[in-house]
């Protein structure tokens, strides 16, 4: 193989790696959507369920209060409401990944059913659908907060593996929120 066919395989293939990588990242911090609406899977979140020692109106003020009044420096940090409708926002949301060397921002609708539902619906992020729930309903101790939803993907098989991935984390992320609107919440609770 002569020395110019081997410059143009490097190159080349110097190319398809970094697309490779720049697709990977962009499907990684949901700045590349794959929605081509052929092969659609779907795939439960969740569920998954805590109960708090707290009234159901706080536990709702918890997990409401970054959209719908001022959030605390830490959640300004995770989510940023890009429009706000009287019982509707639209936000995104800052996760990071790869052990913090990335950020996946996601997009969602969260509208709201005081005192007991919040509902998520993706608009733009690492998957073309995910639909999710909080339902907050009274319980002898205080509330009971159950997560559950459904995150879809296309292109079949390799979709549904990219499905897997995303899922783990997804439901890794709404375990710690869960977690920390358990602790908030029950700490509002005692004053």
């Amino acid at each position: 193989m002569s020395a110019q066919r081997l410059a143009r395989l490097a190159a080349w293939t110097a190319g398809a790696s970094g697309a490779v990588a720049a697709a990977y990242l962009g499907l990684v911090s949901g700045a590349l959507p794959v929605d081509v609406g052929v092969g659609r899977r779907t795939r439960a979140l969740g569920p998954q369920t805590v109960d708090i020692a707290a009234p159901r109106d706080v536990v709702f003020d918890v997990i409401a209060q970054p959209y719908l009044s001022r959030a605390t420096r830490a959640m300004r940090e995770k989510v940023n409401v890009l429009e706000r409708g009287s019982d509707m926002v639209l936000a995104a949301h800052h996760t990071p990944v790869a052990g913090g060397r990335l950020t996946a921002t996601t997009v969602e609708t969260v509208r709201f059913t005081r005192p007991e539902r919040i509902d998520f619906r993706l608009v733009r992020g690492p998957v073309p659908h995910v639909v999710e729930a909080f339902v907050l309903t009274e319980h002898e101790s205080g509330t009971r907060l159950a997560y559950e939803g459904v995150l879809g993907t296309d292109l079949w098989g390799l979709g549904q593996r990219w499905g897997q991935l995303v899922a783990g984390r997804w439901e890794e992320t709404v375990a710690k929120t869960l977690a920390s609107v358990k602790e908030e919440a029950e700490r509002r609770a005692r004053w």
